[in-house]
């Protein structure tokens, strides 16, 4: 018989009877009157076609089958318990989990570090898989627990994503240490403007953020190469006259090893706003508020 047809409760009462040794007493301590007890045994000899109990005087013998199932029924009785017990904890240091983690690759270098360091304290037995996963479907990814968390600028999503803003970050622009253009660390829109650019951008076409930006204004830049990674934009800024426009969190950790300039953007622009997004069936859930609270303090480690 599969376990869905048979009702788990009958196996609270059998555990019952054996530990008292009598209806009466099971009765009592399950809070059942005496008929309902006797009608979940009498459910119970049919399902192992045994009679499980007999009456010697007042007391109720347990038959061999009885007592051959009593110690796996008892630590499955346990094991529902404890699962019901621990289901509003996390236990960090005792989980053993994957959490995954849907993110663009210029926020992996930002974030995954202070992250991984964190948990690895707090969660030895926890891994993290960062991976990318296309906005048209981050919904149903979340909702189906595919992703547990995404980090992604602000994005129109339906109300069941909830989001926190966790990070604001500013534009600069990356220049060669010697550009020819630019004297004494300074540089003003008419230098910008002149100046050819590279863009980082994951899109086939269209313009960069700044690009809008400087529409509104009636400007116009030139952009001469189009590469999808900024790692990649950075290299060919340190070894050409080319500008790169980006976010200055990832600007300070990619250009390390260049020797780049990371100068102010000589224009208004709106801030690179990164939120952390969840699907509100895992609002209240320990291990994802865990998560969040993790990534959270990672972001605020970074700006440090």
């Amino acid at each position: 018989m599969h376990i869905s047809k048979v009702d788990l409760n009958l196996f609270t009462v059998f555990e019952t009877i054996y530990t008292e040794g009598s209806v009466t007493r099971a009765s009592q301590k399950l809070l059942l009157t005496q008929p309902a007890i006797s009608h979940a045994l009498n459910r119970l000899r049919i399902i192992f076609e045994d009679p499980l109990f007999t009456r010697q005087g007042h007391a109720m013998v347990s038959t061999p089958l009885a007592r051959n199932i009593i110690e796996p029924v008892r630590q499955a009785l346990r094991g529902l318990e404890v699962t019901l017990a621990d289901a509003g904890k996390f236990d960090a240091m005792l989980a053993n989990k994957q959490f995954n983690l849907a993110l663009r690759d210029v926020l992996e270098s930002t974030v995954l570090p202070p992250l991984l360091k964190n948990i690895t304290e707090q969660a030895p037995q926890v891994s993290l898989a960062a991976i990318q996963v296309e906005r048209r479907e981050l919904v149903s990814e979340l909702a189906a627990g595919s992703i547990d968390l995404a980090i992604d600028m602000l994005l129109p999503l339906p109300n069941e994503i909830r989001r926190q803003k966790i990070v604001q970050d500013t534009t600069v622009v990356i220049a060669r240490k010697d550009h020819p253009a630019i004297k004494k660390g300074k540089l003003d829109l008419d230098t910008y403007l002149q100046a050819e650019h590279v863009l980082a951008s994951s899109r086939r076409k269209g313009m960069g953020l700044e690009d809008f930006e400087l529409s509104r204004l009636g400007l116009q830049r030139r952009i001469r190469l189009r590469c999808q990674h900024y790692f990649a934009a950075c290299r060919v800024a340190s070894q050409t006259d080319l500008l790169l426009t980006m976010p200055e969190g990832y600007a300070r950790i990619a250009n390390q090893q260049f020797g780049n300039q990371i100068l102010p953007l000589p224009l208004p622009m709106p801030s690179w706003d990164v939120y952390l997004y969840w699907h509100e069936n895992v609002e209240n859930d320990p291990a994802n508020r865990w998560l969040r609270e993790q990534v959270t303090a990672a972001f605020l480690t970074k700006l440090k």
